[in-house]
C-alpha cells in the first residue's frame, strides 16, 4: 500500500491513530483523540476511573517496517507519562504492528542516533549537514506489542 501523495499520508496518519485509540479500548482503557492542533499529543489515555492518564503520540508508516521519521523537536518533548506508538500498517485487511515506546526513550533513541549519523560524510565524502529530521527505528522489536508499558503508568 504505497503513498502516492499528502492526502494518502494524512489519511495514513489518521487512520493510525485510531488505530491505537481501538487497541487501547479494547484494553479496557479510554482513549480520546485530541483535535489536530494540539502539538505532540494524538491520543489522551485514562484508566476507567479516570485517576490518571497519559498522552501519546502516533506515528504510522504504510510500509510494514520498523522505521519512522520524527523531528527535531522529538528531542525535547518528553515526560513520564507520554508515549509514542509507533505502528507499521501491513496489507489492507492484515493487523498492523504497533511498538509501544516510552518518549524518554525515543529523545535519547534519536539524539543519539542523529548525532552519531552527523560525525558521518554523504557517498561523496563531503561532511553531513544537519536537519531537522529523526529517525526512530526498533531493530530487535524490543517495543513491539509492548502494551504492558501502558499497563504500569495506567493501573
Amino acid at each position: 500500500m504505497p503513498i502516492k501523495n499528502k492526502l494518502e499520508s494524512t489519511l495514513v496518519g489518521v487512520a493510525g491513530e485510531y488505530l491505537v485509540a481501538g487497541e487501547l479500548s479494547l484494553r479496557g482503557f479510554i482513549a480520546s483523540l485530541t483535535l489536530r492542533n494540539s502539538r505532540g499529543i494524538d491520543i489522551i489515555a485514562s484508566n476507567s476511573d479516570g485517576t490518571k492518564s497519559i498522552s501519546i503520540q502516533v506515528k504510522t508508516n504504510s510500509k510494514g517496517d520498523n522505521k519512522w521519521i520524527l523531528s527535531q523537536e522529538s528531542e525535547t518533548f518528553q515526560s513520564d507519562n507520554h508515549f509514542y506508538i509507533f505502528v507499521a500498517l501491513k496489507n489492507l485487511g492484515e493487523r498492523g504492528n504497533f511498538f509501544i515506546v516510552p518518549s524518554l526513550v525515543v529523545a535519547e533513541y534519536i539524539a543519539t542516533n542523529h548525532s552519531e549519523w552527523l560525525k558521518g560524510t554523504k557517498s561523496d565524502g563531503t561532511p553531513r549537514k544537519d536537519s531537522a529530521i529523526r529517525n526512530f527505528r526498533d531493530l530487535e522489536n524490543q517495543y513491539l506489542e509492548a502494551w504492558h508499558l501502558i499497563n504500569i503508568e495506567l493501573l
